[in-house]
C-alpha cells in the first residue's frame, strides 16, 4: 500500500484539512472523498463510462476539486473551462470534448446557460443550483459515499490558449492504472523541485484552476497530502496574509505576481512572516532578471523556475542554477529532451537562437480532432509550441521569444521579450508589451504599449523617461519607435499576455511576414 494519492491519504486520515476555499471555509479530506465517490456513483448511473469526458465551469475551490477527484478515479477526462469565455466559446469546448456532463457554478450561470444547448438537458448540473440546470443533488443524494468499483485513472484534458484559431484539447491516452498508483507517478513533477510529501505543507493556488499548470501543481500537492489554499482573485497583500496564516510552503506563480509584490511598500512587505516558504515556483512568461534577483533577495533561495507546455516536456532552474546563469529557464528535466533547430529543421550550434523542440519520455499527446496541427508541430518525436531560444555551453536554456512575436525590421530579427524585460524594471511601469507594427521602409517598426504604475502619469514625459532608461542597456536599434499607454494590459489570469489583441488593429488588412 502506497503512501501517496489523495484517496489513500483521505481514507487513512479523513480529518486532515485538504482544502480551504477563498472565503476561508475548510474542507476535510474525508468529506471531499465522500463527495467525489457519490458523484462517481451518480454519473455512472447516468451512463458515463471510462474514456468519457466531463466539463466544469466552476471557480477555484472545493467544488472544482470534487469534479477533478471524481474524474481521476473513474477513468474520465476532466476539462475545467475558462470562466472568461463567452457562451458560444464554451459551447464549442463542450461539443469538441464530447462532454457527457456539464457542471456550472451560479457565478457563471449567464454564459453557462448560453452554452447549455450544446449538451442534453439531463446532463447539465448546477453546482449547487443554477436556474435551468438540474441541481447537483440529483446526482449525489442517496448515492453511497464508498469507493466505486472498477476504479481506473482518468486525466485532465486542458484546452490550449488558441493564439491562432480555436483552442485545441490536449488529450493523452489513459494509463489504465489504479488511480492512487497514477497519483504516485504524478508526484514525480513536484519531486523535481525537491517538494516533500506530508504535513505540515500547504500549497497556495494563486491563479484560475482552469490552467494546466495550476491544476497540475495543485493536484499533485493534494496527492502529496498538502492542504490546498485557494485564492479567488489574486491580490499582493492578501497573498502575503494567506502565506503567514496557513504557513504556506509552496505555490505556483507568474512574473506579474512578483512585480506587483515588489511594488508593495516596504512596511507592508516586512509585516508578514514568510519563513514557511520553501518552493515558490514560477513560469508562463519571461521574468526580467532584476525582478528575479529582487525576489531571491527578499524570499531567499526558495524561488524556482521552469519552462514547459501543456503538451509536455520541460526545463527546471533551481535558485542555485539560476544564480550561476541569470536569465535562464534551466536545464532539461531528467525525463525530457531539448532540440534547438533552424528553419530547415537542422540543429543549431550552442548559443545560436532557434525553434525550441521538446519531448518527454513515456508521454504522448494529440490535439483532439486536429491531426494536421498535431503533425505540423512535430519534428520526429519532438514537438514545439513555437518558442525561440538557445542553449549555453552548460545546457541551460534561454528563451528569446515566441516565433509569432518576433519582429523583423530591416531584415534583422528582434525579440520583443528582451525589450519588455528592460522596460519592465522601470519603477513607473506596471506592465509592458512590445510588438512590431507596419513600416513602409523597414517592414516592421517597434511599438511599446505600457500600463503605467499607480501614480505615474501617462504621456510624452513618461515615454521619454522610459526610453532614456534604456541608454547603455539596450542597443538603439531595439528601442521602441513609439510608446502608447493603456489603462490595463490584456493578460490572462495565468500571466499570459494577449498580445494579438494589442497588435491586431495595426495590421488590419495587411499580412505579417511570420
Amino acid at each position: 500500500m502506497g503512501t501517496l494519492g489523495f484517496w489513500r491519504l483521505a481514507q487513512a486520515d479523513p480529518g486532515w484539512v485538504a482544502a480551504v476555499d477563498p472565503d476561508g471555509t475548510e474542507h476535510l479530506a474525508g468529506d471531499l472523498l465522500a463527495r467525489a465517490n457519490r458523484l462517481v456513483h451518480g454519473l455512472r448511473e447516468l451512463g458515463l463510462e471510462a474514456g468519457d469526458g466531463i466539463c466544469g465551469l466552476v471557480p477555484n475551490g472545493a467544488d472544482g476539486l470534487v469534479l477533478y477527484l471524481a474524474a481521476l478515479q473513474a477513468g474520465w477526462y476532466y476539462t475545467p473551462i475558462n470562466w472568461h469565455l463567452t457562451g458560444p466559446e464554451i459551447a464549442y469546448i463542450l461539443e469538441d470534448s464530447e462532454a457527457r456532463a456539464f457542471f456550472v457554478h451560479p457565478r457563471y450561470a449567464a454564459e453557462g446557460a448560453r452554452a447549455a444547448e450544446a449538451i442534453a438537458p439531463e446532463r447539465r448540473f448546477g453546482v449547487p443550483e443554477v436556474p435551468g440546470f438540474r441541481p447537483l443533488s440529483d446526482l449525489t443524494d442517496g448515492r453511497p459515499d464508498t469507493a466505486p468499483p472498477d476504479r481506473t485513472a482518468g486525466a485532465t484534458m486542458h484546452y490550449t490558449s488558441g493564439t491562432t484559431g480555436r483552442p485545441k484539447g490536449v488529450r493523452r491516452p489513459l494509463s489504465g492504472l489504479d488511480p492512487d498508483d497514477a497519483a504516485e507517478l504524478m508526484a514525480f513533477l513536484p519531486g523535481l523541485f525537491g517538494i516533500t510529501p506530508g504535513r505540515p505543507n500547504a500549497h497556495l493556488v494563486t491563479s484560475p484552476s482552469y490552467h494546466t499548470a495550476v491544476t497540475q501543481f495543485g493536484g499533485t500537492a493534494l496527492h502529496l497530502g498538502h492542504t490546498l489554499v485557494h485564492m479567488d482573485r489574486w491580490d499582493a497583500e492578501e497573498m502575503l496574509r494567506l502565506c503567514e496564516r496557513h504557513r504556506v510552503t509552496n505555490s505556483h506563480m507568474v512574473p506579474t505576481h512578483f512585480k506587483r509584490l515588489l511594488s508593495l511598500p516596504e512596511e507592508t512587505r516586512s509585516r508578514y512572516d514568510l519563513s514557511s516558504l520553501r518552493w515558490m515556483i514560477h513560469a508562463a512568461a519571461p521574468c526580467p532578471v532584476p525582478v528575479k534577483w529582487a525576489m531571491l533577495e527578499w524570499w531567499g533561495d526558495c524561488v524556482y523556475e521552469y519552462y514547459a507546455a501543456t503538451e509536455g516536456g520541460g526545463t527546471l532552474a533551481t535558485p542555485e542554477g539560476w544564480k550561476a546563469h541569470p536569465g535562464t529557464v534551466g536545464t532539461a528535466w531528467p525525463i525530457s529532451e531539448l532540440l534547438i533547430v533552424d528553419e530547415a529543421g537542422d540543429p543549431v550550434p550552442t548559443g545560436t537562437p532557434g525553434t525550441i523542440y521538446m519531448k518527454m519520455m513515456g508521454a504522448s499527446f494529440e490535439y483532439k480532432g486536429d491531426p494536421a496541427k498535431t503533425e505540423a508541430n512535430r519534428l520526429k518525436d519532438f514537438f514545439t509550441v513555437g518558442d525561440i531560444g538557445y542553449l549555453d555551453e552548460d545546457g541551460y536554456l534561454f528563451l528569446c521569444d515566441r516565433k509569432a512575436d518576433m519582429i523583423i525590421s530591416g531584415g534583422t530579427n528582434i525579440y520583443p521579450a528582451e525589450i519588455e524585460n528592460e522596460i519592465m524594471v522601470h519603477p513607473k511601469v506596471a506592465d509592458v508589451a512590445v510588438f512590431g507594427i507596419p513600416d513602409e521602409e523597414w517592414g516592421e517598426q517597434i511599438k511599446a504599449v505600457v500600463e503605467p504604475a499607480p501614480g505615474a502619469a501617462p504621456g510624452p514625459g513618461l515615454a521619454g523617461e522610459i526610453l532614456a532608461s534604456l541608454e547603455g542597456r539596450l542597443s538603439r536599434m531595439k528601442w521602441p519607435k513609439t510608446i502608447d499607454f493603456i489603462a490595463e494590459m490584456p493578460r490572462e489570469p495565468n500571466g499570459k499576455l494577449l498580445k494579438r489583441k494589442l497588435r491586431a488593429p495595426y495590421w488590419e488588412g495587411r499580412e505579417r511576414a511570420i
